[in-house]
This record gives C-alpha cells, structure tokens and sequence, in this order.
C-alpha cells in the first residue's frame, strides 16, 4: 500500500521536471501550459525556436542554425491567413537588446495571399540561417522568432556567444 503513494510521487516529479534527452526528443509535454493569446483565432499554437548547443563558437559559425516551429497544441484546426511570401520573421538581438541582424533584410516576397490550415497536433517547421558578423564574443545574445501577420506569435531564446 506505501508503494502506490511513492510510485504516484514519483511519476508526477518525472513529469515537472524532464532531462534535456526527454526535451530534446519530445519538447512540449502535456503538462506544459499552452499559451493564451488575446486573438481567439491563435488559441491552441505554439511558436518555438532551437538553436545550436551553448556556446555558439562565433569563429566556426558565419550563420546561426535554427529551426523555427509552430505547433497546434489544441483541440480544433487553426486557419492561419498570410498577406505575402513571408511566414516568418527572425531577429539577433545584442545583450542590450538591439536588433544587430534581420532574417527578412536579404530576402524578397512576394505580395501574394496565402492561407495555411494546421490540424491538431501538427505543425509547421522552418530551417533557416542568420548571420552572426554582429555578435560580440563573450556576450549573450538573443534569438527572437515570429509571425508577421500574427505579432502575437513570438518567442524569445537567449545564448552565448564564444569566440
């Protein structure tokens, strides 16, 4: 009878707190709040960004690799409506918090209307590159990922600069 209240305990710490494998193969966990947005329309989406291993060695990096993602984490498909080309947009911020580069700068897009339809628990991933010439080694900087046509959607990560 003891082992059924230390088995439950036991399970309900493994889910608050999860190793770096179990977030690296599985990032969103069901115990994980979903965001609210104050557009009903966005209800259920998650926007995130990975990056490379701390710290980002600027000497054999020219351009950051990430990956942006946007997860339907509801219960009902999300019709997102698009102006243009342009699904996202990326910005490295220095340690005060300057934009020093922006992922749309060397990019043209079309102005042409797009919708996308992301069913429940699927989701929409794009590989892309920034270019670190402006970061400073040794100092923090951040990544900030999100949608233009939806400012609501976005996510902020912060990492290191190594020389």
């Amino acid at each position: 009878m003891l082992a059924a209240p230390a088995f439950a305990l036991a399970q309900e710490h493994s889910v608050s707190k999860r190793g770096w494998l179990g977030r690296m193969l599985h990032p969103f966990s069901s115990s994980e709040k979903i965001p609210e947005y104050l557009n009903p329309k966005l209800r259920g989406l998650q926007l995130s960004v990975q990056l490379p291993p701390e710290p980002v060695k600027l000497s054999e990096l020219r351009q950051l690799p990430l990956t942006v993602s946007l997860t339907n984490r509801g219960d009902r498909a999300v019709e997102l409506n698009f102006p243009t080309e342009q699904r996202i947009e990326i910005y490295l911020r220095d340690a005060a918090g300057g934009i020093v580069t922006r992922w749309s700068d060397n990019r043209a897009f079309e102005p042409t209307a797009a919708t996308i339809l992301i069913n429940p628990n699927e989701h929409l991933e794009y590989s892309e590159t920034i270019a670190t010439r402006e970061l400073a080694p040794g100092r923090v900087f951040t990544v900030e990922a999100l949608v233009p046509a939806y400012p609501e959607l976005d996510v902020k990560r912060k990492s290191l600069a190594a020389p």
